[in-house]
């Protein structure tokens, strides 16, 4: 790149420069010298004037008269100095003069566009160095931008794995919790269900000891009660037997004296006619119960009982004609009838003399 390349505001180089420079200092010396020597010439020093002021001195006795106030001294006159007179320049002077004005004209304005074109270089380099400050302030901005952006997905992203990291923690101990629980529940319904199995064996076991002891007393009484009332009927037969066989007498004395009409009456009596349809169903309500018996038996057997009555219901025997099986169910039926003494008359208002009756225990 050439030097007018580079700058383009540049003045354009005259030819015979040197010569009208050297020409032109040549003339420049020759004027110093003629003003100098005509300065030198027409230039005179002034004459400066002196002058003494006398004052006579007073009597030491006599007071001292008031002091006169001293006169301002005159000022020297200084002559003017006398113009000097026009110089005449010749006209190679002029033409030197016309020659320097142009060249100090034409320095000046190179002067002035070498100051212009510094001046742009300057502003141009100040723009350029504005430009590239601002573009290092733009791109450390991007820069610093991008690095807060990254900062931020950075934090982000560590924020994200904290909160799931806490939030898996967070079901770990929720699981191990709820396991947790669920192990104590079960725990306690285990312990639940054996206390209440136990209590419920205990319930059972104290039931069938209260059962069987219930059943054993029950039993015992029954058998009591059974064994009081056959001494009971049995001291009835007896009696019962007595009385008839006194009965039995008296008529025996009376048909000796009388006639037959007392066989007639004793027939009459004794047979008594046969029960009624219903009268076995009455005597099966009045003795049902009195039944004690808590066996459960298969089936529904039936025992078969036959009773002798006197004519008022009193019982005079009760025996099992058929049994059904099963000797705990005969016995109570047998028992139930005997508690049942006196038996109820029929509907002619006498007991017949015998009959049978059946027992099943589900019905």
């Amino acid at each position: 790149m050439t030097t007018a390349a580079a700058y383009p505001y540049q003045p354009v180089k005259e030819r015979g420069t040197l010569r009208s420079f050297l020409l032109a200092l040549l003339m420049h010396l020759l004027l110093a010298v003629v003003l100098y020597y005509g300065v030198s010439w027409q230039s005179s020093t002034p004459v400066g004037a002196e002058a003494e002021l006398w004052e006579e001195i007073p009597a030491a006795t006599a007071p001292p008269p008031p002091r006169p106030q001293p006169q301002p001294e005159p000022e020297p006159v200084v002559q003017p100095r006398p113009a000097p007179p026009p110089q005449v320049k010749s006209k190679v002077e002029d033409d030197a003069d016309i020659a320097l004005e142009q060249k100090k004209r034409r320095a000046e304005a190179a002067a002035r566009e070498e100051a212009e074109r510094k001046e742009a270089a300057r502003k141009e380099a100040e723009r350029k160095e504005a430009e590239r400050k601002e573009a290092e302030r733009k791109e450390e901005a991007r820069k610093e931008a991008l690095r807060k952006e990254a900062d931020r997905k950075e934090a982000e992203r560590r924020e994200t794995e904290r909160k799931e990291a806490q939030r898996k923690e967070d079901a770990k101990k929720k699981a191990a919790q709820q396991e947790q629980e669920r192990k104590e529940q079960a725990e306690r319904e285990r312990k639940e269900a054996a206390d209440a199995k136990a209590k419920a064996q205990a319930d059972a076991k104290a039931k069938a000891q209260a059962d069987a002891k219930a059943k054993a007393q029950a039993e015992a009484k029954a058998k009591a009660d059974a064994d009081a009332k056959a001494k009971r009927e049995a001291a009835a037969h007896a009696q019962r037997k007595s009385e008839l066989a006194r009965l039995q007498a008296l008529a025996g004395g009376s048909g000796a004296g009388g006639g037959g009409v007392g066989n007639a009456a004793g027939a009459g009596a004794g047979g008594g006619g046969k029960a009624s349809p219903g009268y076995a169903d009455r005597v099966r309500r009045r003795v049902k119960p009195n039944i004690v018996f808590t066996e459960d038996v298969p089936g529904n057997p039936t025992a078969v009982v036959s009773v002798q009555l006197a004519p008022d219901g009193s019982l005079l025997s009760a025996r099992l004609s058929k049994s059904s099986g099963n000797s705990g169910w005969d016995n109570a039926v047998l028992r139930a009838v005997e508690r049942s003494d006196p038996l109820p008359r029929d509907e002619n208002g006498k007991a017949p003399a015998s009959f049978t009756i059946t027992f099943r225990p589900k019905d």
